[in-house]
């Protein structure tokens, strides 16, 4: 049985109230929160995001994602506003999805992010979604899915 959250079909039977909130706000930035800024940058290049060389040493770097920004905020940064802030302990809530132009794709960016020191968490695998499928962590232990479609 497939995870459904997995799959390339979208339900268009939700419609929220077009009264809500929801209808107003719009999706517009991803904010992770770094230990090391110039180790995170560095992986998300590899991923292919265009990120300024000059930007490692910044406490807030953002990149256009096509629509979608990330950001990345350095932890003196989160506690500056927020100075009762403390690195969460345990499993992490949030992963990034990085599609990729084909199966192989993916076996080759999991082999070169692997061999460049970046940790594996499970090497490519075709999923019974129907996507080779590959994850990763992040220099800050973050998940991070390489997929393409089979």
């Amino acid at each position: 049985m497939s995870d459904p959250f997995k799959t390339t079909r979208w339900d268009t039977s939700y419609r929220p109230d077009m009264t809500t909130a929801a209808t107003r706000l719009r999706p517009a930035l991803v904010e992770l929160v770094v230990a090391d800024m110039a180790t995170t940058l560095a992986f998300y290049r590899r991923l292919g995001v265009d990120i300024p060389a000059d930007a490692d040493g910044a406490p807030h770097v953002e990149a256009d994602l096509g629509g979608l920004r990330i950001a990345w905020d350095t932890e003196d940064v989160i506690r500056s506003f927020d100075p009762d802030w403390t690195r969460p302990s345990g499993g992490h809530r949030t992963a990034l999805g990085f599609r990729c132009d084909g199966p192989e794709e993916v076996d080759a960016a999991y082999a070169e992010l692997t061999e460049a020191g970046y940790e594996g968490h499970l090497p490519p695998w075709d999923a019974v979604w129907g996507m080779r499928y590959a994850i990763l962590h992040d220099p800050d232990g973050r998940p991070v899915d390489l997929f393409a479609p089979l």
